[in-house]
């Protein structure tokens, strides 16, 4: 598919083109966040919507700069979406492994919020090259994941799972309590 931009960037329809790309990520990446959100992750819709948005923008500005300058470099300059989609994987991937935890040695809790910003990522930078139905289908596929996953889970998975959470967090305010006991008595 080729590109809608105009040779020119420089111009309002150009702009709006690329504004109506960034919308659709947004829509896009918020049902995402909003799964997120409503089953109460740490990163919801504000921040799905933000990794999407991102994600489209940086291929969008690869895309920019390449028809902007390729005149002034000529053949020198040219578009390496691989290095685009390092960068944003990269960085999309340094907020999962923020919001990913292990307690008590077993228990890891934020994986699949992680991987939703990534997956998240992947939908934006469909968006910014322009495959829109590759985007749409991808983003039901992962809310289709997302809503199934959480429903497949037994409830004794999920009774287990914050059984053991509750006991590592009272560990861990034992922990605390006995350093603070620690310090004031010294």
């Amino acid at each position: 598919m080729s590109s809608a931009l105009p040779d020119t960037v420089l111009t309002l329809e150009a702009d709006l083109w690329l504004l109506l790309r960034i919308l659709i990520a947004a829509v896009l990446s918020a049902f995402l966040g909003w799964e997120r959100e409503v089953s109460g992750k740490a990163a919801g819709l504000r921040t799905h919507i933000l990794v999407g948005i991102s994600a489209a923008l940086f291929v969008m500005l690869g895309e920019l700069m390449l028809v902007r300058y390729r005149d002034d470099a000529g053949n020198a300059l040219r578009l390496n979406m691989i290095d685009i989609l390092g960068a944003v994987v990269s960085g999309v991937s340094f907020l999962g492994a923020g919001l990913t935890f292990v307690t008590g040695g077993k228990n890891v809790r934020g994986l699949t919020t992680a991987a939703s910003i990534l997956a998240t990522a992947g939908v934006g930078v469909t968006v910014g090259l322009e495959h829109y139905v590759l985007a749409v289908g991808t983003t039901i596929l992962l809310l289709f994941v997302l809503r199934l996953g959480a429903w497949l889970e037994t409830p004794k998975t999920r009774q287990e799972a914050a059984s053991e959470e509750a006991a590592d967090k009272d560990k861990e305010d034992t922990k605390a309590g006995q350093a603070s006991e620690d310090m004031l008595k010294k």
